[in-house]
């Protein structure tokens, strides 16, 4: 399997089995399986979660070292407003927003386009956004082994907007920093640079 190629032919035995579970959700409901509109649902809906929870397949450290080239540049590399569309762990639902991550080369960079999978490779299971900024992290300072990371989420949340409080205009923001990024001046150049 392609280390993070999106999920196109599905696990016949997983489809059956979500799908069966689908089933039953939609009858617990008070809902009619048998109408027109529901009747390929729960199959849907099973292919839908294996897409949508894909990362669990997926190696991000690989798909790093897959395009590590050594290069003698040390200033920070900053990538802004890369889409983020996850599932909260505690009621299943969306949540979804922008990531900025920055990293300080120490000997090697990576080619710009991993860092964005690297990102759905962890949003792409069951989340909460704290782990979710703390994995990206990790990954790309183990991996990389850079002078620094920074990785800041901004992220909306649908079981905050649709359900319990209800706030539609709510966001939350989660950060996380290494190395040269501790330092304030450092942090402060990121911070500056991210803002709209």
């Amino acid at each position: 399997m392609n280390l993070y190629s999106s999920i196109e032919e599905y696990s016949n035995p997983i489809t059956e089995e979500l799908s069966r579970n689908y089933y039953e959700i939609i009858q617990s409901l008070g809902e009619d399986s048998q109408r027109e509109g529901l009747l390929k649902t729960p199959e849907r809906a099973s292919k839908a979660m294996q897409f949508l929870t894909q990362g669990y397949h997926q190696n991000a450290a690989q798909i790093l070292e897959s395009a590590m080239f050594k290069e003698d540049y040390d200033n920070m590399v900053i990538l802004k407003d890369i889409e983020l569309y996850s599932l909260c762990e505690h009621h299943l639902l969306p949540f979804f927003g922008k990531t900025h991550i920055a990293y300080i080369p120490n000997g090697h960079i990576v080619g710009l386009s991993k860092i964005p999978r690297v990102v759905d490779v962890f949003a792409r299971r069951l989340q909460v956004q704290e782990r979710l900024t703390k994995e990206i992290l990790d990954c790309i300072q183990d991996t990389l082994k850079p002078k620094g990371v920074a990785v800041v989420i901004e992220a909306s949340h649908m079981c905050m907007m649709m359900r319990g409080v209800q706030k539609q205009n709510s966001s939350t923001t989660t950060s996380a920093f290494t190395g040269e990024f501790k330092k304030s001046e450092t942090r402060n150049e990121f911070l500056k640079l991210i803002e709209k």
